[in-house]
């Protein structure tokens, strides 16, 4: 609005400059035509002439001169310079036949200069020059300035006004967003946000109905995860309490039978150290994953180390484990994590087979990354469970859980540990047909804060 006024301003100011300019050199022409006819500047003067002048300098609130071709002033209107001479720029190019105008802002006045030709020579006797005050344009200016100023303050007061309720109706939606998060902290609605005043408003719900609905699968799991480890965790402490009972409720028991029992009571209460070992290490693992002790280590030998400590385990079902190695690699891993992973994908290959059935492990690499693959001769996983073995106390064969043993955890404890990795494991299945297990991990470990 600042720059509009003084554009504004500025063209008005010209416009009446030049308005006034051509009036005064309209009445000059006039004047200098009938001067040229009556040979002023030679002494051929008349009162009306005189009169006109004077009226010409009062309706301007200007002064008029008349110059003579000797640059001498034959008539001045404030009667101040009369018979004294005068040489300028203008008058001397008025001389020459060309009227002149000059607008002096600064000192508020416009000076116009036009020829006065006679008419029996036809040549430039004289000028009249013309210098008119140009107040009233300045305070015409001023009036409007203020005007327009007034307009300014009151055209400002509107737009913030406006610009307040249209900022006040803008950020409601994202009130309600910001009520919505907030009430996040109380717990989860079912009805999920639903904001699309335009287009941010539909993005931000989209992210945050997107982060719900994770929140709510993370809760889900939560509290199975809980209600899991306090029945995994009850389970054998009541299987120990009737054991216990039943050994004080028979007083003369025999030793075959106290025997038994203890022997009932060690397995529960190693099936009870197991899970809790095997909690621990998941809880360890989250506590480490910003932690991990990065060695360059030689993936064959530790391949071979852990294959050295399950054959017993296998040879106890007559279960023939194979080791096929294309050639040496070396990687940067966390050796204590990455053999937990390797440990309980080659145990659970066993634990799910059949009896006189085979494991063959595999390792690969190319320029980027190293390939363990574990494939076994057992039962199989449905597709529908591949979605879910991951999951924390799942189990595929629930039927037999308790003959095979475990916890539930050996396969969400070596996905955290790949994961750990920047690796992935991928699982191929079929009821009946076998599992195979294929882990990738790149062979150069590239931290959290180095891929950001």
């Amino acid at each position: 609005m600042t720059i509009l006024e003084a554009v504004l301003l500025r063209s008005y100011e010209r416009r009446a400059v030049n308005v006034r300019t051509a009036d005064i050199q309209n009445q000059c022409t006039i004047l200098c035509n009938r001067l040229g006819d009556l040979s002023y500047q030679q002494g051929g003067s008349s009162e009306i002439i005189r009169a006109e002048l004077a009226q010409l300098s009062n309706i301007y609130n200007g002064r008029v001169m008349i110059i003579s071709s000797e640059f001498r002033i034959v008539e001045d209107t404030y009667g101040m310079d009369t018979g004294k001479t005068i040489v300028s720029r203008d008058v001397i190019r008025c001389f020459k036949g060309n009227g002149t105008s000059y607008y002096d802002a600064g000192n508020r006045y416009i000076e116009v200069t036009a020829p006065i030709v006679g008419n029996v020579s036809g040549e430039t006797e004289g000028v009249m020059l013309v210098s008119v005050s140009t107040d009233t344009i300045v305070d015409s200016l001023a009036v409007l300035e203020g005007r327009a100023g007034t307009i300014e303050i009151v055209v400002g007061l509107i737009m913030i006004i406006v610009a307040v309720l249209i900022g006040m109706a803008t950020v409601r939606p994202f009130r309600r967003i910001t009520d919505s998060i907030e009430a996040v902290t109380e717990g989860y609605e079912d009805n999920y946000l639903h904001e699309n005043a335009y287009l941010e408003t539909m993005l931000l719900s989209d992210s945050f109905n997107k982060m719900l609905g994770r929140l709510k699968v993370l809760d889900k799991s939560r509290q199975e995860f809980v209600s899991n480890v306090s029945h995994e965790l009850k389970t054998p402490l009541t299987s120990m309490k009737v054991l216990a009972d039943s050994l004080l409720a028979q007083k003369d028991a025999p030793v075959e039978l106290y025997q038994e029992f203890m022997g009932d009571l060690s397995e529960e209460i190693e099936r009870e150290d197991k899970i809790i070992n095997d909690l621990l290490s998941l809880v360890k693992m989250d506590k480490t994953a910003n932690t991990m002790n990065i060695r360059v280590e030689n993936i064959n030998a530790l391949v071979e180390r852990i294959l050295k400590r399950v054959r017993p385990i296998a040879a106890q079902q007559n279960i023939e484990v194979v080791f096929e190695s294309f050639r040496p690699v070396s990687a940067e891993v966390d050796e204590m994590k990455l053999s937990l992973a390797l440990t309980n994908l080659v145990e659970n290959a066993i634990k799910y087979n059949h009896e006189n059935g085979w494991v063959h492990v595999s390792l690969n690499a190319d320029h980027k990354s190293f390939y363990i693959e574990v494939a076994d001769s057992g039962i199989g996983i449905s597709q529908e469970e591949i979605e879910h073995i991951f999951e924390r106390f799942y189990r595929v064969d629930k039927s037999h859980s308790k003959e095979i043993g475990g916890t539930g955890l050996g396969l969400s404890i070596a996905r955290s540990a790949i994961v750990m990795h920047r690796g992935s494991v991928k699982v191929y299945s079929q009821p009946g047909e076998g599992t195979t297990f294929t882990v990738r991990i790149p062979l150069l470990y590239v931290s959290q804060e180095g891929a950001k």
